[in-house]
């Protein structure tokens, strides 16, 4: 869960500090990538609504696996296709739905399993993860574009990454931990 969450923040925080600079590269206009981040930013509203409302009718870990493995394809199909000011905003949209859906899901599963009790200081080392894979994302994208000059290997590894945390979250036992009671105090 943990690891998946270092992928959640490696995808966003790449693609939202380096989207409208890749755009900018690709000869399509800086408005363009500003609008994209305000897409991504709206659609994010109603991918949170969304994932929330399917993880009462589905497990977690589930929506988690598809969540990620959608991420991978949705960014294969925009690296892959020509790109023009249509598939800009296009996958604005898509990539909104699928943006912070894993926030309110990996916050669930923690206190699922571990109780409320324990919410606080679990989804804050979690999300330690979240940070450290969000430095790793917009630094690797810089530092990889300065060697090769485009963005195609940062993006092929948050394809990669993306399919491992699919495949991550699907063992994972999100039963809840049975804790022997408490012995009582004379």
């Amino acid at each position: 869960l943990t690891s998946g969450y270092f992928v959640c923040g490696f995808q966003t925080l790449f693609i939202v500090s380096h989207f409208p600079a890749m755009v900018g590269d690709k000869g399509i206009t800086p408005d363009i990538g500003a609008w994209a981040i305000s897409l991504i930013g709206l659609f994010n509203i109603f991918g949170c609504l969304m994932w929330g409302a399917l993880s009462a009718k589905t497990r977690k870990k589930y929506l988690l696996c598809w969540l990620y493995a959608l991420r991978s394809v949705a960014m294969a199909a925009f690296i892959m296709l020509p790109m023009s000011e249509t598939s800009v905003l296009v996958f604005a949209v898509v990539i909104g739905m699928l943006w912070l859906g894993t926030v309110q899901l990996t916050g669930a599963i923690i206190s699922d399993i571990f109780g409320m009790k324990f919410m606080g200081t679990l989804f804050g080392l979690a999300f330690v993860s979240h940070q450290l894979g969000s430095f790793i994302g917009v630094w690797a994208g810089g530092w990889l574009y300065d060697i090769h000059g485009n963005y195609d290997v940062i993006w092929w590894s948050a394809i990669a990454l993306g399919v491992i945390a699919s495949l991550l979250h699907f063992p994972i036992d999100d039963r809840t931990i049975q804790r022997a009671a408490a012995p009582a105090t004379a």
